[in-house]
């Protein structure tokens, strides 16, 4: 009972601390603390994203409306847990201004409540399952979603004649979402989903769900697997000759990540992709982007965690000059909400309504270019929202 009483005390302790902390004075340090999995299986979307967020600040400066800009970087491992321990202490000992990153789904999840009790403008740079923003008020999304870009994916697919597909997704959040989502839609376009299949997200051997594949003989397979495990996928892929048995392979595209791609090598040819960025987009503001990231972070190529990680320091930047450096969290999301600019990845919007990034999403096939893959835009479909919400 004793014991019990301490961590019932602890628990209102740190709820009491985190609903009363007081809004930040102008003039003191604003600081973003930045959630990521900096070591683990996912380390490469935590090191995209801090290069992403350090790159911004170093061409923008660290100071915005009379605040100094500090990160906080914190390394969750892609551990729930880890990263809503390490969300709590700071908010109530490092005092920051707003928390950013969150590299998977369960890692924003585990943070919203507290970002709910504490007023905590959280901007999810990664993390793509679209009932995010939903978690609490206070979270506002600068990646992308599933459903945004799978749904794009599932019309293409449907326009170009295709009538009968197989999903292979991992079973986790987004992989559901993509399944979902692309069912609903082919479906609705006159097509047939003939079966669904989901991989563990754990340890994934896709060779007895590419078997399933071959034996259904559908006219494509839509693929979903969280970025870095992409390149296996696509080796079974062609490996078992499904490349050259006339299924067509349609996937998100994290499957042909820009940070992994001139890795994968020959199987990297076979793949259509639907994504909202890709290192090879021709813009100005794209080409600027890369150039300054490679320069950066010796010759390593952005992927779309990168540029998560930009705009959402853009957004930070953005709704603190608005605010005329006002710290409050309230004050803050009302300032991103609305907000529209020019990204590397072309136009973009945060949804005033769901506090979700607006954007295009593409059509890209690899192709190779001066000895390197690169994933190039065939087309596009622009300022495209979240279905998922719509259909709420």
């Amino acid at each position: 009972m004793y014991r019990r009483s301490l961590l019932l005390g602890a628990v209102l302790a740190a709820s009491t601390a985190l609903a009363g902390l007081p809004a930040l004075a102008q003039g003191e340090p604003f600081k973003v603390g930045l959630i990521l999995p900096m070591t683990g299986p996912f380390a490469s979307t935590g090191r995209q994203i801090e290069a992403a967020a350090r790159l911004y600040i170093a061409e923008h400066g660290d100071e915005v409306a009379g605040r100094r800009v500090e990160l906080i970087v914190k390394d969750d491992a892609s551990v729930a847990d880890t990263t809503k321990r390490l969300a709590q202490e700071l908010i109530v000992r490092d005092k920051v201004g707003a928390l950013a990153g969150f590299g998977l789904t369960p890692l924003a999840m585990a943070t919203a409540p507290l970002s709910t009790r504490a007023r905590m403008p959280t901007v999810v740079m990664a993390a793509a399952t679209s009932s995010i923003t939903e978690a609490s008020p206070y979270v506002v999304r600068t990646s992308y979603t599933t459903p945004q870009v799978t749904s794009k994916i599932a019309e293409w697919a449907a326009k170009e004649g295709m009538r009968r597909i197989v999903t292979v997704v991992s079973d986790y959040g987004p992989g559901i979402d993509a399944e979902k989502t692309f069912a609903k839609v082919f479906s609705a376009a006159g097509g047939e989903v003939a079966e669904s299949l989901r991989v563990p997200l754990q340890n994934p051997d896709f060779s007895p769900f590419l078997q399933k594949v071959a034996d259904a003989r559908p006219d494509a397979v839509f693929v979903f697997v969280p970025s870095g495990v992409g390149a296996q996928f696509m080796k079974q892929f062609v490996e078992r000759g499904l490349d050259k048995s006339g299924i067509r392979l349609l996937a998100d595209g994290g499957i042909t990540d820009d940070d992994i791609l001139n890795g994968m090598g020959e199987p990297a040819l076979a793949a259509i992709t639907g994504f909202h960025y890709s290192a090879a987009h021709d813009s100005a503001a794209n080409h600027a982007f890369v150039a300054a990231f490679q320069k950066a972070n010796d010759g390593m190529r952005p992927n779309f965690m990168a540029v998560g990680g930009y705009d959402g320091m853009h957004a930070i930047y953005a709704a603190l000059e608005k605010t005329g450096g006002e710290g409050s969290g309230a004050a803050l999301v009302e300032a991103m909400q609305g907000l529209s600019w020019e990204s590397p990845r072309g136009p973009v919007s945060i949804d005033p309504e769901t506090r979700d990034i607006v954007q295009n999403v593409y059509l890209r096939r690899v192709e190779r270019r001066d000895g390197q893959l690169w994933n190039v835009e065939f087309e596009t479909f622009e300022a495209v929202k979240d279905p998922a919400k719509a259909a709420r």
